[in-house]
């Protein structure tokens, strides 16, 4: 049997196949943490990565939002080149590395221009920041939506088609969305249905992402329930994403988020990265991480050396 990602050691992890990591992660038994973060913001503790601050407090996953791969910024981060940044990331924090690319279209970044959300070339889902992506050692590729970016399921299935024929045997990919993205008609239960998760299999993702129950209006713990054991009857794994700020509610909330998609089978539990910008509250990165595995497997990942 695959040795369990919650029990890993930083050498173990950041030397995974992707098989090796889809093994991992299904062992865990939905005792998985990922915690999403932003590079390019003010680090909340100014000279330590987010992503280091977000590893120190249990994280198992660090998701680099509005990562661009073709200018990559981590604020903090001592300097290396370009290519080397994820993989000095991975060195700092020996944790998986995923970031977040965008199938949006280039009116609807154009609209977006003047946010915090704003498109840039190295954040688009095509198969050349893909391929980018992996040369530079990203364990997951992500494609989804950011706030009011317009990005639609069927977009993501277009995108997600072209990058796994391209890339799909070295990289996990994972397909979904946490809010609607702005996009009309795909809110409440239209975020994402029984048949957007067939569309993203077929379409070659090993992972399904969906809004955890209770941060979208009309989520229910049933329903993503519903998709969750659709996704596994498909053989594929699933992630419940925090991405509508509650990553910054107390932590009581954040306990019963845990819960309830504890609930629904998810495999990885997803916390968002605006508890003020560029990363959930640290306290309830370690709240969530105690709500689904208790304060042993927090510890143990809190207090493992990365140099094992």
């Amino acid at each position: 049997m695959a040795k369990r990602l919650l029990n890993m050691t930083s050498s173990e992890l950041t030397h995974l196949t992707k098989s090796g990591v889809l093994e991992a992660i299904a062992g865990s038994e939905g005792r998985v943490l990922a915690s999403e973060c932003i590079g390019i913001t003010q680090p909340l503790l100014t000279d330590v990565t987010n992503a280091e601050f977000a590893a120190a407090m249990g994280a198992d996953i660090l998701l680099l939002n509005m990562f661009d791969v073709q200018q990559p910024v981590i604020q903090a981060l001592p300097h290396v080149e370009p290519a080397e940044v994820i993989r000095e990331v991975k060195r700092l924090t020996g944790r998986l590395i995923g970031i977040n690319l965008e199938p949006v279209e280039d009116r609807i970044a154009a609209e977006n221009d003047d946010t915090i959300w704003k498109m840039s070339k190295g954040r688009y889902a095509t198969v050349e920041n893909a391929r980018r992506a992996v040369e530079m050692g990203v364990d997951l590729i992500v494609l989804t939506g950011n706030p009011g970016n317009g990005v639609s399921n069927q977009a993501i299935t277009d995108s997600l088609r072209s990058i796994s024929a391209a890339v799909g045997t070295r990289v996990v990919l994972v397909a979904g969305k946490m809010h609607a993205s702005g996009v009309v008609g795909e809110g409440g239960e239209h975020i994402i249905t029984p048949e957007d998760v067939t569309a993203f299999v077929d379409a070659g993702a090993d992972m399904v992402l969906m809004p955890a129950p209770g941060t979208v209006p009309g989520i229910t713990t049933e329903y993503i329930r519903q998709l969750v054991s659709h996704a596994h009857s498909l053989g594929k794994l699933t992630i419940t994403s925090i991405g509508t700020s509650q990553e910054g509610a107390d932590t009581d909330t954040i306990r019963r988020l845990a819960l309830e998609c504890k609930m629904t089978g998810t495999d990885i539990h997803h916390i968002g990265d605006s508890g003020y910008v560029g990363m959930a509250l640290p306290e309830n990165i370690m709240a969530y991480s105690v709500a689904i595995r208790g304060i042993r497997h927090t510890y143990h990942r809190m207090a493992l050396s990365i140099r094992r």
